[in-house]
């Protein structure tokens, strides 16, 4: 492929870094025509960027843990950015054998999705809870959202602070927000015109992108790390913008007696098994659709409606995704909890009373009980 022109060094796309070259169209980093100078984007990014749309892009995942492992091996300050809206799925697991004694900064972001009465200072405890109980090893947790840039004059000072003569790394799942916040980052500390690519969809970044800085040093962007565990992984582009919340959660209460279900879309079903008359709280996206029925029926309604009555996914698109796993929980007495569907949202348990529940969801997808974030 043509990666470079004639007598020069390798030309990398400025919004997703991946090497440039003008032979393949279907391949990474296509581009009709190099430029000798200036900053260039292939055709993919310029896609997303003008159009929303998106190709899909296979990257190898040894590959992405083999970038992430270089950090150790420098002087770094790492920003790990989470989705609070998908904190367990978007967490990178073991994170410190790939950073070494590099200092972290815990970045939550998406805080704008959790409705505006939200007590923050719980929500800050429990990410500290959380974090501890997944063993991150955090200098500081700042609560921030990328999209309404709150948070963020707080994070570019602790960058500041702790910054000293070292590179920062930015490191995160896909979908979290990493590239806008890059695109802060290069707007306060570089006088580069260039900005990274920013789309809703998975593996965006390609390639480690680094930003110089004017005093030497680099603002270096990861690729995301793809964790099938999370929904927003498995479904089409089409059904992806209807999972992921665009504006604050209206949280859907439901008073429900034992032997209820109730579907989210076609995509999950919570079945209260046992348990005295309570309240369940559904946090998911607007544009889902919510489905009650009796547990009995449960599955003849499934059988009967999934890709039209419950959708997403279209019955089209059916066979896209993996058969069910149910998840069988034991709500203990007092104290809410939270059944989280990684990427797609949680179920709260309100009741003090306890319960006996179970959550369906395709087989792979995070699915586990914890304590209630909201």
């Amino acid at each position: 492929m043509t990666e470079r022109l004639e007598g020069s060094a390798v030309l990398r796309c400025s919004g997703c870094g991946a090497p440039l070259q003008t032979e393949d169209p279907a391949g990474i980093g296509y581009i009709p025509m190099l430029k000798e100078e200036g900053a260039q984007i292939c055709r993919r990014c310029f896609r997303i960027k003008n159009y929303n749309e998106v190709a899909s892009v296979a990257v190898n995942q040894d590959e992405f843990l083999r970038m992430l492992g270089q950090i150790g091996d420098r002087k770094a300050l790492v920003i790990h950015i989470v989705d609070l809206f998908d904190f367990e799925g978007s967490v990178i697991t073991g994170l410190q054998r790939f950073v070494g004694s590099n200092p972290v900064i815990l970045a939550v972001n998406k805080i704008d999705l959790l409705p505006k009465v939200t007590n923050w200072n719980k929500v800050r405890n429990w990410v500290q809870k959380q974090s501890k109980e997944l063993g991150l090893k955090t200098e500081e947790i700042i609560l921030c959202s990328a999209k309404k840039n709150i948070g963020f004059d707080r994070l570019l000072q602790e960058v500041a602070d702790r910054r000293g003569d070292r590179d920062v790394y930015v490191v995160g799942a896909t979908n979290v927000g990493k590239s806008t916040l890059i695109n802060r980052l290069i707007t306060d500390y570089s006088d580069l015109d260039e900005e990274l690519t920013v789309s809703r969809y998975p593996g965006t970044t390609l390639d480690m992108v680094n930003i110089p800085l004017d005093d030497g040093h680099y603002i270096v962007d990861t690729p995301g790390i793809v964790y099938p565990s999370r929904y927003t992984e498995l479904v089409t582009p089409g059904d992806l913008v209807k999972i992921m919340p665009e504006k604050p959660l209206k949280p859907a209460v439901y008073q429900l007696n034992e032997g209820q279900t109730l579907f989210i879309g076609g995509l999950a079903r919570f079945d209260f098994i046992a348990g005295e008359h309570q309240s369940f709280t559904f946090y998911t996206s607007g544009t889902l659709k919510l489905h009650r029925t009796k547990l009995g029926r449960a599955d003849e309604l499934y059988a009967e409606h999934v890709g039209e009555m419950l959708t997403p996914p279209s019955r089209e698109h059916m066979e896209d995704l993996p058969a069910w796993t149910r998840h069988e929980f034991r709500v203990p007495k007092g104290g809410a909890q939270d059944l989280f569907i990684s990427g797609l949202g949680w179920i709260r348990a309100n009741g003090q009373s306890g319960a006996k529940v179970a959550v369906h969801a395709p087989k792979g997808v995070k699915v586990i009980m914890r304590g209630s974030l909201v």
